[in-house]
């Protein structure tokens, strides 16, 4: 018999048949197996924890996924314990049992220490006051040579000595000079800039944050500025100005799609409350002129005597 005679055989074919199925049958368990495992096409939409307590996120969500605490931070405008970060974001795409890292607001305020800011620059004083965990109350300028130079440092309406312990988050009012000759500042476009960091924006500027209003209810993290007063087109105003301004949710007010026209809105406001003093002007430019025209004729009436 030769070395192939087997394949001549009906027994062979009938076994290389099961092997064949065999093998595509362990396959497709192998696969099911892993979908069953990993929970393929089984996505959810991770919820905004934002705001909910530790024990409150555990209690409604622990069995759905896997909570890990990161880090705390102190806040004086939240609810201590509450949540105020969450990886992944919130809408993401994510499947059951997946970890979820969180930051919450710190229940007792950490301390710092109170820099030494006179003399230094404006610009430098801000980073130094945000890098010990402190915040600007109010810019008050005063009558100094160096212009933007830190003259006095104050906490609670009291001057407050470099290295005193404080609160991380205090608010400390700096006292700037203004220079031999008072300039304008330049107002800076706050358009589309999130919540968190219009008052850096505005006191790198030399300006203080006045007035908040929040027109949507939503989360802080998705605030941002759609409307400013003064406005941008202004262009400048006097150092330490207060500049109000209105917040619109990213998630329900399109920024790019109405910059232009809040750009628009801003120039008619700020042309409309300009309107009455270039009136005036003109007013007072046509008196000039009819003062002029008289005088000239009164010189005429005198040059023909």
């Amino acid at each position: 018999m030769g070395k192939l005679s087997f394949l001549k055989q009906k027994k062979f074919y009938i076994h290389l048949l099961i092997i064949i199925l065999l093998s595509f049958i362990l396959l497709w368990l192998t696969i099911k197996m892993l979908n069953l495992y990993t929970r393929h096409d089984k996505v959810y939409e991770l919820p905004d924890f934002t705001g909910m307590t530790t024990s409150e996120v555990e209690k409604t969500y622990g069995k759905d996924y896997h909570f890990i605490l990161i880090d705390s931070i102190y806040s004086k405008t939240q609810t201590p314990g509450s949540i105020v970060q969450q990886d992944p974001l919130p809408n993401s795409k994510v499947k059951r049992g997946r970890n979820v890292y969180y930051i919450i607001v710190a229940k007792t305020p950490e301390r710092t220490t109170m820099p030494n800011l006179n003399n230094l620059s404006l610009r430098q004083a801000l980073v130094l006051l945000e890098s010990s965990g402190l915040q600007v109350k109010e810019l008050q300028y005063v009558k100094h040579f160096a212009r933007n130079a830190i003259r006095e440092q104050r906490f609670n309406d009291a001057v407050i000595k470099p290295g005193t312990e404080l609160n991380k988050g205090s608010k400390i009012t700096l006292y700037v000079g203004l220079g031999t000759e008072e300039r304008n500042m330049q107002l800076p476009s706050l358009y589309g800039i999130p919540a968190s960091e219009v008052q850096h924006v505005l006191n790198m500027a030399g300006l203080n944050l006045g007035n908040e209003t929040y027109e949507d209810r939503d989360s802080i993290q998705y605030m941002k500025v759609h409307k400013m007063d003064p406005p941008f087109s202004k262009k400048s105003v006097r150092p330490g100005t207060f500049v109000n301004v209105w917040y619109r949710s990213s998630r329900s007010f399109n920024f790019d799609k109405e910059r232009n026209n809040a750009e628009k809105e801003d120039s008619l406001t700020y042309a409309i409350e300009q309107q009455p003093i270039i009136d005036s002007m003109a007013i007072s430019q046509d008196t000039l002129k009819k003062t002029d025209i008289e005088e000239t004729d009164e010189e005429d009436y005198e040059d023909d005597f």
